[in-house]
C-alpha cells in the first residue's frame, strides 16, 4: 500500500510539473515477475490511477528485479522515448539501467531501492537518479541516535545476528555509543542453528 501511495505521489507531482501542451511519457520500472511481482503489481497498479487522475501517459515495463531485467526495461524505456522513469525496487536493476537512461538523457526516481552508493555516485558517474526511499544508512543512524537518547542510564547490551543487516545496525549502534562514552555490558554475535554457536 506504501508503495501505491508513493508511486501515485511521484506521478502526481510530475503531472504538475509536465508541460500541459505536451504530453508526458512517464516510464514506470517495476518487477511484474519473479519474486517481489506482488510489489511490482502494486506499482504498476499506483502508477496507473495516478496517470489516469492526471492525464498522464506510462509505459511500464518489467524489470523482474534482476540485471538483465534492469536492462531490458532501460532499453524499452529509450525506445518508447520516455521523458522519466519512476520505480525500481532493485539494486541489481536499477544499476545496470542507469548507464542506459543516462546515455539517453532520461532522470529517474527510485521508489525503494535503499543503497547509499546509488546517490553517492551520482557525481561520479552522471547518473540521473533521485530517491523517494529512505537511504539504507538512515535507519541505522536513526536507532543509533534514539538508543544512545534512551539508554544514556541503563545497562545494555549487543547482540546481532550474524546478517549483514544485523551486524551494520550493531555495529552503528556500537560506535555512536562509544562516541556517547556509553559501555555495552556485552557484545556478541549469535548465529542461530550453527554447531559452534553455544
Amino acid at each position: 500500500m506504501r508503495l501505491l501511495m508513493t508511486t501515485s505521489a511521484v506521478l502526481f507531482w510530475l503531472s504538475l510539473a509536465a508541460s500541459a501542451e505536451a504530453e508526458t511519457l512517464i516510464g514506470v520500472a517495476a518487477p511484474l515477475s519473479g519474486p517481489s511481482a506482488i510489489l511490482g503489481k502494486q506499482i504498476e497498479n499506483g502508477a496507473g490511477l495516478a496517470a489516469e487522475a492526471n492525464g498522464l501517459a506510462i509505459k511500464t515495463a518489467d524489470d523482474a528485479c534482476t540485471a538483465d531485467g534492469g536492462a531490458a526495461a532501460a532499453e524499452e524505456f529509450v525506445d518508447a522515448k520516455v521523458d522519466i522513469v519512476v520505480g525500481f525496487l532493485c539494486t541489481e536493476a536499477i544499476e545496470t539501467a542507469l548507464p542506459i537512461l543516462k546515455d539517453a538523457n532520461i532522470p529517474v526516481i527510485t521508489v525503494g531501492v535503499r543503497t547509499e552508493s546509488l546517490t553517492d555516485r551520482r557525481a561520479k558517474t552522471g547518473w540521473p537518479v533521485y530517491r523517494l526511499g529512505p537511504r539504507g544508512d538512515d535507519e541505522r543512524n536513526a536507532v543509533a541516535t534514539e538508543l544512545t537518547r534512551l539508554w544514556r542510564d541503563d545497562l545494555f547490551a549487543i547482540i546481532d545476528d550474524g546478517t549483514i543487516y544485523g551486524r551494520e545496525m550493531a555495529e552503528t549502534f556500537r560506535a555512536a555509543a562509544e562516541q556517547a562514552a556509553l559501555k555495552p555490558v556485552f557484545t556478541d554475535t549469535f548465529r542461530p542453528q550453527l554447531d559452534n554457536q553455544i
